[in-house]
C-alpha cells in the first residue's frame, strides 16, 4: 500500500526515477492553476498546450515532484536546483500512459466496492446523490471529482483511493468506440450502473444501439459476484441477457427498484419508491423529471451497497442540484430566475427539460434559451427539426432565443405564433435576452456545453 520505487517500478516498466523523496499521501495535478503545495504535477503533451512549459511554476507552488517525458529530459538543466531537492522527478516514455499505468496498479491493492456509473445523461447528478446518501450513512466514501470521467480523470481519481476508504465511486464517459472496454479494464468495478441511452456522442458512437453496446461493455471486467444495474424501463438495456446478475430500476412494475404514482408539480415532485417490497413516500425538491431516475439510480447503487433504508431515504430528498443541471438562479438585475442546464444537451435531454420548464406554473414571462446540440452526427438537421416541432409541447413558452448554427434547422420548424430569433453566439444572445426581459421573467437555458452558454448564464445571475 506504498507508494515508493517499488511500487512505480511495478506499475511502468519504462521508468526512470532522478530524484526520489516519495510523499507518504501523494496527491497528482495537471494543471499550475490548481496546484496546491504538496501535489505532484503530471506534466501533459496535449493539442492546447504542453504541461512541460510550466515545470518552474510547479515546483514554485510546491509541488512535490514532476512526472515528465524522458525526451524533456533537458529542461531540468534549466531549472533553479534548489527547487528539484527533496522532490520526486519520474520519467516515463509516455507520461499519460505511464500515469494511468500508475493509476490502474494503485487500484489493484483494494478490495472494498468500485462503482461505476455511466450513460449518456445523469452520471453526475446520480453520483451527487449516491455520494449524499452515503454522507448520510455516515460512510467514508471517495466520490470522483465532478465529470472527471476519461481515462485521465479517472487515473487522477483512483490516485486518490486509500485503505481507510468504505467504497469508491466512480463515473464514466466515452465519445468514442472502445474507449468503455478500456476504461472497464482500467477501473475493474465490483458494481456499474447505466442510467440510459440516448442520442449523445452519435459521431463518434453511431447509432443508439451502438451506444448501447459499447455502455454495456462497463460490465466487462465483471467477476461472479458483480453485479449490473440498469435502466429497466428502456428495452435497448432490459432486453438483453447478461452473463452476470442485475438489478433493474425504473417506472415499470417488473423493476426491483421502483417509482410509482410519479405527480410533478410547480415546485417539486412526489412518488411512491419501491425498493423490492418496501414502500416509501418521496419529495424532490425539483421540477425536472429526470431527477426521479437519478434517485432510482442511486438507490439502487446504496441498496446493492448495504445501505439502510432510511440514509437512503434521507440522502436522496437532501441532495442538493448540481450546478448547471436545471439549476435555478436569481437574475442579477431582474426580478425572475434563470435555470441553468447548459452543461450538456441531446434530443432526450432537451425534450425533457422543455417539458420540466413547461410544468412550472407561473405568471412570470417565460423565455426559452436553446443553443446547439453537437456530436449528433449525419442525422442532426432531423434532431435540430425534432426541437423545432416539439415546441408545440410547451405552450407557456412566451419567447424562444436559439443560439448557435445547427439551430438554423429549429427555426424552421417552430410553430407559426410564436416569438423566436437565432444569434450566432452567446455574446449575441445577451443583448437578445436583455431586451426579452420584463418586470417578471423566468428563463430556461439549455445547449451543449460547448456553445458555452454557462457564459450568459453568469452574466444575468447571481452565483
Amino acid at each position: 500500500m506504498h507508494f515508493d520505487e517499488h511500487f512505480l517500478r511495478g506499475a511502468a516498466s519504462d521508468v526512470t526515477i532522478v530524484c526520489d523523496t516519495f510523499p507518504e499521501h501523494p496527491t497528482f495535478c495537471i494543471d499550475t492553476r490548481t496546484l496546491k503545495q504538496g501535489d505532484i504535477f503530471v506534466a501533459l503533451q496535449g493539442t492546447q498546450g504542453d504541461g512541460h512549459q510550466f515545470l518552474h511554476e510547479a515546483l514554485e507552488k510546491g509541488a512535490a515532484g514532476l512526472f515528465l517525458q524522458k525526451d524533456k529530459k533537458n529542461l531540468l538543466d534549466n531549472l533553479d536546483q534548489k527547487y528539484l531537492s527533496s522532490k520526486l522527478i519520474v520519467l516515463f516514455e509516455n507520461v499519460l500512459d505511464g500515469f494511468v499505468s500508475c493509476a490502474q496498479t494503485w487500484r489493484a491493492q483494494f478490495d472494498y466496492p468500485v462503482v461505476a456509473i455511466t450513460g449518456s445523461v445523469g452520471k453526475t447528478s446520480t453520483k451527487h446523490i449516491v455520494a449524499n446518501i452515503l454522507s448520510c450513512n455516515g460512510s467514508n466514501a471517495l466520490i470522483s471529482e465532478a465529470n472527471q470521467n476519461t481515462n485521465l480523470g479517472l487515473a487522477l481519481n483512483m490516485m486518490k483511493m486509500r485503505p481507510d476508504h468504505d467504497v469508491a465511486v466512480f463515473e464514466v464517459g466515452i465519445s468514442r468506440r472502445g474507449e468503455m472496454e478500456k476504461l472497464s479494464e482500467m477501473l475493474k468495478p465490483t458494481t456499474a450502473l447505466i442510467t440510459n441511452i440516448g442520442h449523445c456522442h452519435m459521431e463518434g458512437l453511431g447509432s443508439v444501439t451502438d451506444i448501447a453496446l459499447e455502455k454495456r461493455d462497463v460490465f466487462k471486467q465483471f467477476s461472479e459476484d458483480s453485479i449490473g444495474i440498469i435502466n429497466g424501463d428502456q428495452p435497448i438495456l432490459a432486453q438483453v441477457g447478461y452473463p452476470h446478475p442485475v438489478i433493474k430500476f425504473g417506472s415499470k412494475t417488473t423493476n426491483q427498484i421502483q417509482a410509482r404514482k410519479i405527480k410533478v408539480e410547480s415546485d417539486s415532485i412526489s412518488f411512491v419508491l419501491k425498493i423490492y417490497k418496501e414502500k416509501h413516500s418521496i419529495v424532490l425538491k425539483h421540477v425536472h423529471k429526470g431527477a426521479v431516475f437519478n434517485a432510482l439510480s442511486a438507490v439502487a447503487i446504496t441498496q446493492f451497497l448495504g445501505v439502510n433504508s432510511s440514509s437512503i431515504i434521507e440522502g436522496i430528498q437532501s441532495a442538493e442540484v448540481v450546478e448547471s443541471r436545471f439549476e435555478r438562479r436569481e437574475l442579477k438585475h431582474k426580478k425572475g430566475v434563470i435555470i441553468n442546464d447548459c452543461y450538456n444537451a441531446n434530443p432526450e435531454s432537451m425534450k425533457a427539460a422543455l417539458l420540466a420548464f413547461e410544468k412550472i406554473e407561473t405568471g412570470a414571462h417565460k423565455i426559452a434559451v436553446l443553443g446547439d446540440m453537437l456530436e449528433l452526427g449525419p442525422n442532426s438537421p432531423f434532431w435540430h427539426r425534432q426541437l423545432g416541432r416539439f415546441l408545440r409541447k410547451v405552450p407557456s413558452l412566451n419567447s424562444v432565443i436559439l443560439v448557435g448554427d445547427l439551430v438554423k434547422w429549429t427555426k424552421k420548424t417552430v410553430p407559426v405564433g410564436f416569438s423566436v430569433e437565432i444569434v450566432p453566439s452567446w455574446e449575441d444572445a445577451i443583448d437578445t435576452l436583455n431586451n426579452r426581459l420584463t418586470d417578471d421573467n423566468l428563463v430556461l437555458v439549455k445547449a451543449s456545453n460547448g456553445v458555452k452558454l454557462g457564459n450568459l448564464v453568469k452574466h444575468f445571475s447571481n452565483g
